[in-house]
């Protein structure tokens, strides 16, 4: 197989020599900030939220959930505070050894939030951070919080295609040059869309993903448990609805999908196994894939720019030919840029099979 080309294909030479004055502007600017002890009154958020509480030089963040916390890890691990939920043993090793060792700290949004405001205020943390939507419920929320605490919180923007900016953003507010993986997301999704876009319509397969342990729950066109899955321009079976559903194995078998992922391998195991299962095009041609889950998901949970590697695992399985990347390569060089760990063969052999 043809091995990706690590600086022209993810990053680009121009872009690196274009980073440095860039990084050296920035390291310039956030000293003059913490010079003068206070960050400049008018530093939005995603939102638009003015965070005028933000002090420097900030060294302790609380993520509101799994999304944000994934995020930070991969910009600035040194500033994590804890998990969502802790990191379990299979996860552990494609973690930094600090990393996968920091306490649950519970989270403040989505379903299952167990945080508790005191509990945000006993880690004495200098900033919450929150990353998904900028809706006004999650504004309410961020203001809420920050009002009820006296602790900045900062809301950014958790779409997928967004995760250039919000790079971006997050390095203005904590001071850290985020320069690099903003320019190494922008060449992942400007590589996908380009070709994507050659890709005629149709040619395009269609997609169930299944989720869950039985594989019957699944995320509608529009629901950002799919939007890796959209931006490879695969055709949602599930159709339009913007929401996880509950469906029926016949619901599935009269979409007739051509590629099914699944989030669960026991589920893939036992589907392999179902005559009713095997009645899809699928399983007929093959084509039920795990998607890898350590230590994040590639393609649904969490929501988070971890989906960034499944970009190039689903261009793999859905257009193996303009796809040609060695995702074993790419994998190993995106787990060390993203997560600070460098998977041997053997740590990649139980990510690419989609163990848990």
């Amino acid at each position: 197989m043809m091995r990706p080309d690590r600086r022209s294909l993810l990053l680009g030479s121009a872009a690196l020599a274009l980073a440095r004055p860039a990084r050296a502007a920035q390291g310039l600017r956030v000293q003059d900030l913490r010079d003068q002890g206070l960050r400049d009154q008018g530093l939005r958020d995603d939102a638009g939220r003015v965070l005028d509480r933000l002090r420097t030089p900030v060294a302790r963040v609380f993520p509101a959930g799994p999304p944000a916390a994934i995020l930070l890890y991969t910009l600035a691990p040194d500033l994590l505070l804890g998990w969502p939920r802790a990191i379990r043993p299979a996860e552990k090793p494609y973690l930094s050894a600090r990393a996968a060792e920091l306490p649950e700290v519970g989270r403040l949004t989505g379903r299952g939030n167990t945080a508790n405001l005191e509990a945000v205020l006993a880690s004495k943390p200098d900033l919450i951070l929150d990353v998904g939507s900028t809706a006004e419920t999650y504004r309410s929320l961020a203001d809420r919080v920050q009002d009820q605490t006296g602790i900045p919180y900062a809301l950014l923007d958790g779409r997928l295609a967004a995760a250039p900016a919000t790079y971006r953003s997050l390095g203005r507010l904590i001071g850290r040059d985020a320069e690099p993986l903003a320019t190494l997301s922008e060449g992942i999704l400007a590589t996908v869309r380009e070709r994507v876009a050659r890709v005629p319509e149709g040619e395009r397969p269609r997609v169930y993903l299944a989720r869950g342990p039985r594989g019957l729950e699944t995320a509608r066109q529009g629901s950002i448990n799919v939007e890796a899955l959209a931006l490879m321009g695969a055709v949602n079976v599930a159709g339009p609805g913007g929401s996880l559903a509950q469906v029926s194995p016949e619901d599935v078998v009269a979409w007739a999908p051509e590629v099914i992922v699944a989030l669960d391998p026991a589920f893939a195991a036992a589907a392999r196994q179902d005559p009713l299962w095997q009645a899809t095009p699928a399983l007929a041609a093959n084509r039920l894939h795990v998607s890898p889950s350590l230590p994040f998901g590639w393609v649904d949970f969490p929501p988070s720019v971890n989906r960034l590697l499944g970009l190039w695992w689903l261009g793999k399985i859905l257009y193996p030919a303009r796809f040609p990347e060695d995702i074993r390569a790419v994998a190993r060089d995106l787990h060390d840029r993203l997560y600070h760990v460098t998977p041997d063969d053997a740590a990649l052999d139980r990510v690419l099979a989609g163990a848990l």
